[in-house]
């Protein structure tokens, strides 16, 4: 700006000369003057270039009371440049002035810089003051640098600000926010005397250090020494009463401020609307925000990002337009609430409007939107939007890493995850715990135990193996590699657990056909501190159904409302339809569903057919099949299971009529295959291919395995297979893609080597027969995870006790 105003741009000067400790004479009569009282007025930067040209014009920036008001605000708008330009022109500094630029270099330079002007002011002879050492203060407290914050504590000492209460609050604040609480709390007590500014820097101290109880002990000492609370306090203690979990003490709070005339203050209501919605308690956030009869940014964002954390995003997104059409300004943490609003939705087209909008606002290089935004796409299912974003970031956070390998395992992008994941750490970022509990589940999907293995050295190495995230994710991990025993050690191990670690645990055991273990931890659950919720149950349930404990899982469903107050969703439903259906009680499944409480939705009716196709029950098969049509008539799946159906009943004109209808649709049905991993490198295989470069070693060992089975008692199944001859259905059991890799893994490992194969479908009833027959007469213990669960193929029995 001031580089077409040659008064200053010429007198700019690099050092610092000696001030005058006495001001300047000037004349009374320019305090009133016009062009001073616009200058006094002004509030925003851009108002600045408006007055300033008044000001050269009538030559009062020669004056000293103008140079300092000059100097004074472009240092608090930022504008360093200027304000130094002016302060050069200036013959007789005064230490007013110096003090004006330090404020602005510590807020707006680096620190560097900062206390390099305070060492120059000092060698210039300025007389410290207390406020300076807060400028300095401020500054190191809100970039956590301890180190400099020490110096300058030890230079406020040196100069006998020791025992100034304004000084050593900002001491106090200091240490504080370089989360050092206890040095802060030190510092607190030497003081002399304390007035309620510092109490409130003490309280907020320990709220900001996730240490609530401790904030809200400093309130109740604050009262008790006096001082009575004011609205900092108020906003300080409220986040300390949601973090401490206290809806009781937070309405406490509330009633106070009412009581003292404090609600109707603005930063009061807004974090009131902080508190009830981090409480849990959004409709009371929403009656104080409605209430409020003026709101700034920050109340709306509150209350947007309240809807947001209480898992209702259309009114979150519905208050986001709202607050639109009311005209107010979008910050980053609107722009933030909004794009996460829509990636819940799955709403792309209003993502995309967001996205245009925080391009025009100006956030196009805000890493915190830019991470909200690959979030968002990711959720809506466009991870190359999300990828565009990442790669053309000119900063990426570790949060920006983290979303995008959490947005490609979100999509089934394993292989981009952890190709990402590696790239990050050639890249030298460390991961943390976000990172680590991003990628554990994409090695869970993938089921190596020997990727499980090197992951959880890797987070040991990190030193993450004592928290409760990573190691809960951990214990999922082992539990989906067919490693119950490895998961339960980890499980044993931990000294805390959350209720996703009880989950994953009693998961494991029911996934993997360990009915009667998931219940034994369940009962070990109920015992404990933690709480089930309508997760557990649902793994609970779902491992009373894959072990045909039916009476267990019906008293389990009637207590999940009874006694724990969980009203049943419907994955609850599905999951007992589908006990009640593998048991073969396929009436009574029916009969359940007619008596649902709320219409019954896909995952009722797929758990209904899947148990008519395996009891082979026409009539409600084709009843289970219709509603499924109804809902999602695009869904290949149900359709075959409707045809193997009738196949099995022989009705061949059904199943014609099925198949010319998925034709006439364009549906097909989704290609099976079965993998092994091998020396780090996954093998796959479809049934009958011959691609594999051991095609013929592979096929040459099946043929006499199948014929070893024969003689112990297999016979092939061909119920799911027609229109065509038993000699030719027998040849095209045979080569299946489980078989396949089965019998790849005899040939390229050792005698005695456990088997693990990844079935992208259900095995097949011929298949999960002759698995259990190759089991005996191999020796091997061969484990197969398909898509609902493991099998644990030994000694000719499977763990699902043939209730899969």
């Amino acid at each position: 700006m001031l580089s077409t105003l040659s008064p200053f741009a010429a007198a700019a000067a690099p050092t610092l000369p000696n001030p005058s400790h006495s001001p300047p004479h000037f004349s009374p009569r320019l305090l009133s003057h016009p062009s001073y009282l616009l200058l006094d007025l002004c509030a925003d930067r851009r108002e600045l270039p408006q007055f300033f040209p008044q000001v050269v014009k009538r030559g009062l920036h020669r004056e000293h009371v103008f140079q300092t008001k000059l100097v004074a605000l472009f240092s608090r708008f930022g504008d360093l440049r200027d304000a130094t330009l002016i302060f050069g022109s200036v013959e007789d500094k005064t230490d007013e002035l110096y003090h004006s630029l330090l404020r602005g270099h510590a807020k707006h330079s680096s620190l560097d810089d900062a206390v390099a002007f305070f060492r120059a002011m000092r060698r210039a002879g300025v007389l410290p003051a207390a406020h300076s050492f807060t400028y300095l203060l401020k500054a190191c407290g809100d970039r956590s640098d301890l180190r400099r914050g020490r110096e300058i504590h030890s230079q406020l000492i040196a100069s006998g600000f020791g025992s100034n209460v304004f000084a050593m609050t900002a001491v106090v604040n200091m240490y504080a926010k370089c989360r050092r609480i206890e040095e802060a709390r030190r510092m607190f007590d030497r003081m002399p005397e304390r007035d309620l500014v510092a109490w409130n820097a003490i309280v907020a101290g320990y709220a900001q250090n996730g240490m609530a109880e401790r904030a809200l002990e400093m309130v109740i000492r604050l009262q008790k020494d006096g001082r009575k609370p004011d609205s900092v306090t108020l906003v300080s203690a409220l986040p300390a009463c949601a973090n401490v979990g206290s809806l009781k003490i937070g309405k406490t709070v509330h009633a106070f401020a009412m009581k003292a005339g404090f609600d109707s203050l603005v930063n009061v209501s807004t974090a009131l609307v902080d508190m009830y919605s981090k409480r849990g308690a959004i409709e009371t956030a929403r009656l104080v925000f409605d209430s409020m009869r003026l709101k700034n940014v920050v109340s709306w964002n509150s209350m947007i990002d309240g809807y947001g954390q209480n898992g209702d995003a259309e009114e979150a997104w519905r208050l986001f337009e709202k607050m639109m059409a009311d005209g107010i300004q979008a910050t980053d943490v609107t722009i933030i609430g909004a794009l996460y609003a829509c990636g819940e939705l799955g709403d792309l087209e209003e993502g995309r409007r967001v996205h245009e909008l925080l391009t025009r606002t100006g956030f196009e290089c805000d890493v915190s939107v830019l991470n909200a935004l690959i979030t968002m796409y990711s959720k809506c299912k466009r991870i190359d939007l999300a990828e565009e974003v990442f790669e053309n970031m000119p900063v990426k956070s570790l949060v920006s890493w983290n979303a995008m390998i959490l947005g490609y395992a979100q999509n089934d992008r394993v292989e981009d995850a952890l190709r990402l994941f590696n790239k990050m750490q050639r890249e030298t970022v460390m991961p943390d715990s976000f990172t680590m509990v991003s990628v554990i589940p994409v090695l869970a999907d993938i089921s190596v135990l020997k990727q499980a293995k090197w992951i959880h050295g890797f987070a040991i190495r990190l030193c993450l193996d004592k928290n409760i995230f990573v190691m809960t994710a951990l214990v999922d991990l082992y539990a989906k590699c067919g490693s119950v025993r490895v998961a339960r050690r980890l499980f044993d191990a931990m000294e805390e657990r959350h209720v996703t670690t009880w989950n994953a645990m009693i998961d494991g055991y029911g996934t993997n056909g360990f009915g009667k273990s998931a219940i034994d931890l369940f009962e070990q659950m109920k015992r404990s501190s933690v709480k089930p919720n309508d997760i557990t149950f649902l793994s609970v349930l779902s491992a009373c159904g894959h072990s045909g404990l039916v009476q267990e899982g019906k008293k389990y469903f009637a207590s999940m409302k009874e006694d724990h107050g969980l009203e049943p969703n419907m994955d609850h439903y599905g999951c007992m339809v589908d006990l009640l259906g593998r048991a073969g009680r396929l009436h009574e499944a029916w009969d359940f569903i007619q008596k649902m409480p709320i219409s019954p939705g896909i995952s009722v009716y797929g758990a209904m057919l899947g148990a008519c196709k395996i009891h082979k029950n026409v009539k409600l098969g084709e009843e289970a099949a219709q509603r499924l049509f109804e809902l999602e008539p695009d869904e290949g799946g149900y359709h075959v299971l409707l045809a193997n159906i009738y196949a099995a009943a022989s009705m061949w004109e059904d199943v014609a009529r099925v198949r010319t209808l998925m034709e006439k649709k364009g549906l097909q049905k989704t290609p099976g295959y079965s993998s092994i991993d091998l020396k780090n490198e996954m093998h796959t295989f479809y049934s009958g291919s011959t691609d594999h470069p051991q095609s013929q070693k592979i096929y040459t060992r099946l043929a006499r395995l199948i014929d070893e089975i024969k003689a112990v008692g297999y016979v092939p199944d061909g119920d799911s297979l027609h229109d065509v001859e038993e000699d030719v259905k027998e040849q095209l059991l045979g080569t299946h893609s489980e078989k396949l890799a089965i019998a790849f893994g005899l040939i390229n490992t050792t005698p005695g080597t456990s088997l693990q194969i990844r079935k992208n479908l259900r095995v097949c009833n011929d298949c999960h027969e002759a698995t259990k027959f190759i089991s005996q007469v191999t020796g091997r213990e061969i484990i197969v995870r398909d898509m609902q669960r493991f099998h644990h193929f030994k000694n000719g029995q499977c763990s699902c006790g043939d209730y899969w």
